[in-house]
């Protein structure tokens, strides 16, 4: 088999001002929201749903995204910020250490997920159109196309990485800490780009950098796995009468989505400092297996009451 194997290191983002950086991750955010729009959009249309709607729909996805994300991360794997830089948990900068514009890094998607959940709660509370779970059974599909992209971020900003592999699709992943520590230790030079760039241009290192193990591009793998979630449930919705019952697509998105995190995190280097490993299961396992089980329940065994619920 033709081996893909590569080093990444690519540029994050364009230098904009001063410390302020567009970087590649938050244009994938972007280009998620968006995409998520003009479906939800495709979605009132086929339902006849006033679109008057949407725009606040979307204003909630938004917030309730990032903000479950972001504290999803720092509930689940970096508490330390609340002690250490507690400001850096809510704004795009990093104050520890001298000020820094560094956009919205550091964002769990079981978070989100949880974020998700509330925040459409808090929307059909106010916008009392339909059912709660018709809300939650439509909007799980942009989201499913918006995970795409934001793994394809993670990508560029060589976060979430794999474990080390020998298979075909290996990745050397430069700017992770992983490699850098790597890089660093076999060179003698402090400085991570300095290291690569004696490893790289001097003959006295080439054989370093061999040494330097290649990883899985988990984010990659996920990635690809999510185009078959949101193409599975737009045809269940478009296709089948499984869109008429209530809590199915909810249900089948929570089953898919965290039954592939589950199985990837097997390729993944741990996340963060809050990191458990119980029966051979690490934290993004743990938190994935609610998420199915509830799913599985929605699938299966939701009846609702009625149709306002």
């Amino acid at each position: 088999m033709h081996s893909l194997k590569f080093d990444w290191n690519p540029i994050t983002g364009i230098d904009i001002a001063g410390n302020f950086k567009l970087h590649f991750y938050s244009v994938m955010w972007i280009v998620a929201f968006l995409l998520g729009w003009n479906i939800m959009k495709r979605i009132f249309t086929r339902e006849k749903v006033s679109l008057e709607y949407l725009d606040p729909l979307f204003i909630y996805t938004v917030l309730a995204t990032m903000i479950g994300a972001r504290l999803g991360h720092v509930l689940f794997y970096q508490s330390e910020l609340i002690s250490q830089d507690f400001f850096s948990i809510f704004l795009p900068f990093k104050f520890k250490g001298g000020f820094e514009f560094t956009g919205f890094q550091g964002l769990a998607s079981h978070g989100a997920a949880i974020g998700i959940i509330i925040g459409m709660y808090l929307y059909r509370k106010k916008y009392n159109y339909k059912s709660l779970m018709w809300i939650l059974d439509r909007v799980v599909i942009p989201v499913a196309s918006g995970a795409i992209f934001i793994r394809i971020g993670n990508f560029i900003n060589s976060e979430i990485i794999g474990k080390v592999t020998d298979s075909a699709f290996g990745v050397r992943f430069i700017q992770d800490e992983y490699y850098k520590g790597e890089i660093m230790q076999l060179t003698g030079i402090n400085n991570p780009q300095d290291a690569y760039s004696a490893v790289t241009g001097n003959p006295q290192f080439s054989n370093l950098l061999e040494a330097i193990p290649y990883r899985h591009p988990a984010q990659l793998y996920e990635s690809f796995c999510y185009v078959f979630v949101f193409l599975i449930l737009w045809y269940v919705y478009t296709k089948t009468k499984k869109a008429n019952q209530l809590g199915y697509l909810f249900g089948l998105f929570l089953v898919l989505l965290w039954t592939i995190r589950f199985f990837v995190e097997f390729v993944k280097e741990p996340q963060g400092d809050e990191y458990i490993n119980w029966l051979g299961f690490n934290t993004g396992q743990w938190l994935s297996i609610p998420f199915i089980l509830i799913g599985l329940y929605f699938m299966f065994a939701y009846k609702p009451k009625s149709a306002s619920i």
